[in-house]
């Protein structure tokens, strides 16, 4: 009947349509305003309606309402498509928003076309009743935009697709070893010389190939701006990561006095143009603290959002170990080791974040050391660090590598392009559980939901993260939106079902997705060696 994804709650058939004419009218009061505006441009783009305001439903122009319930949760919703017309209500602007994303799905794929196919057409919605809900408060996507940057246009267009599939956390992954992406004005050299590197690794770090041509670009503080305001208006929150104190090397690059100075030249380092771990971290100095202050600073004044993210993840302790100045901060700590040292380091930003009203998260490492008081986990490298911080009373976001690391390749065929990681095929996806079943239900409270990964190593372009993102991206976003069941008992033949009309979407809004028979001739990558892991991935 509705063909939706995610999948609805619950919906109930009735018998009619309601006809959009151009003489029906679109009504919103003043607490959907937002959503009337996004709505009414999307439709009149798409339709060539005029779909003029107005402020009542009136059963013979078969128009559009918006409104609130306060009987609802903030982002539930419940759609009612019937002779008065179709009316889209929710607890909260948010689920108003989700019911018109649905909204715009019942009307067909052109629905997401951005000019008319046919100007005489007939546009109509099946009279039913949707009831909905999402299951997580924390629907996300990372958007690696350091190793390969995707100019603003991108993520803009990201945020609408993330929205078309009712996600609303996007994790904006902007600075580590080969870019820096965020205008600092007190540090301008982290653009100037860390937003761009001179050549490129083509595929995996073993690959023999280059790209030997500058790469870089970075977004300033209106670009900012513009982004967070684009994403609120689709009632995502922008989580911006900036990463401490490994995966530092390009900050290293513009500022050599935040390395390890003792230990290396760092004044010789450049933006890293390969992939992998990278040895060269931050300096545990004072210097370092003030420095990220600063930076932290303006990251608060442009994202309004209640997480910061600040990394921690894949930190060598090497030059820490051959480092009399980080061996000088353990001995003045009285720490026991490197590990507790970024525990320190981690620690100190988490209390300087609280102290603004803000929230620190990071990647599962911050674990090691002792986990920092009030900070919340990306769980990547499996269950067990969201397990831990659970049971320690920490929130947790669900995003292990071995289920939605989107990077990873689809299938294990030969034509696969730039093959990285496990296969994780759309069905794998599909019936991934976020939340580890050795969890108390109060623990499992501590589960704010989950988020799907794009890292970028081997994504030149839009063209190649699309493939990537869809239509796996589809599948994730049903797990972290649908009341589904345990993931063997879910109906994967009747979600392929609803993905048949939802290519239809995809096609119309321009998505390179992986079609369900191979990659096309232009989408593969012959000869640009990847790193594919054999076997099922680790379940832990």
């Amino acid at each position: 009947m509705t063909e939706l994804i995610p999948a609805p709650r619950s919906a109930t058939a009735g018998s009619g349509e309601v006809r959009l004419t151009h003489h029906s009218r679109l009504c919103a009061d003043t607490a959907t305003q937002g959503v009337a505006h996004w709505l009414g441009a999307a439709l009149r783009q798409a339709t060539g309606l005029p779909l003029r305001e107005g402020r009542e439903l009136d059963d013979a122009e078969g128009g559009i309402g918006l409104r609130l319930d306060p009987g609802l949760g903030p982002e539930e919703y419940r759609l009612v498509s019937d002779g008065s017309g179709v009316l889209v209500e929710g607890g909260g602007a948010a689920g108003v928003f989700w019911g018109a994303q649905t909204l715009r799905q019942l009307l067909g794929p052109d629905a997401y076309r951005r000019a008319p196919l046919d100007r005489d057409r007939a546009w109509s919605v099946p009279h039913l009743t949707i009831e909905d809900a999402p299951r997580f408060r924390w629907r996300g996507l990372m958007l690696d935009v350091a190793r390969h940057f995707m100019p603003k246009e991108g993520v803009l267009r990201y945020l609408d697709l993330m929205a078309a599939h009712k996600l609303n956390v996007f994790h904006f992954h902007l600075t580590d070893d080969q870019g820096w992406r965020i205008e600092i004005e007190r540090h301008p050299r982290l653009t100037e010389i860390g937003s761009w590197r001179a050549r490129t690794k083509t595929g995996h770090r073993a690959s023999p190939l280059w790209e030997d041509k500058p790469h870089g670009g970075y977004y300033t503080r209106d670009d900012i701006r513009e982004i967070v305001a684009y994403a609120a208006e689709r009632h995502i929150t922008v989580v911006p990561e900036i990463d401490v104190p490994g995966h530092s090397q390009a900050a290293i690059a513009a500022y050599p006095e935040l390395g390890n100075t003792d230990v290396i030249d760092t004044t010789s380092l450049s933006v890293w143009d390969t992939w992998g771990i990278n040895p060269n971290v931050l300096a545990p100095t004072d210097n370092t603290l003030r420095f990220y202050e600063g930076v932290f600073e303006e990251v608060l004044e442009l994202f309004p959002s209640e997480f910061v993210h600040v990394g921690g993840d894949e930190c060598p302790k090497d030059q820490w170990r051959r480092s009399e100045t980080a061996q000088a901060r353990i001995r003045e700590l009285g720490l026991a080791d490197e590990d507790e040292l970024q525990s320190w380091f981690i620690k100190h930003f988490d209390a300087w974040l609280s102290a603004r009203g803000r929230r620190l998260i990071g990647w599962d490492e911050i674990l090691e050391g002792g986990l920092a008081e009030g900070a919340a986990v990306s769980s990547w490298r499996g269950y067990a660090g969201g397990v831990a911080a659970a049971r320690a009373g920490h929130d947790v976001v669900m995003c292990p590598e071995q289920q939605v690391y989107l990077d990873h390749r689809q299938d294990p065929g030969p034509e696969e392009p730039v093959p990285i990681g496990w296969v994780r095929t759309l069905e794998d996806v599909y019936r991934f559980e976020p939340v580890p079943p050795e969890l108390t239900p109060e623990e499992a409270r501590h589960v704010l939901g989950t988020q799907a990964n794009l890292w970028t190593e081997v994504m030149e372009d839009h063209a190649r993260v699309d493939y990537q993102a869809f239509p796996r991206l589809a599948a994730f976003a049903e797990v972290a939106w649908s009341a589904l069941p345990a993931s063997a008992e879910r109906d994967f033949a009747g979600f392929q079902r609803r993905m048949a009309a939802h290519y239809g979407r995809l096609d119309a809004l321009g998505v390179a997705y992986r079609p369900p028979t191979g990659p096309l001739p232009w989408q593969r990558r012959p000869g640009v060696l990847g790193r594919p892991i054999d076997g099922p991935p680790p379940h832990r």
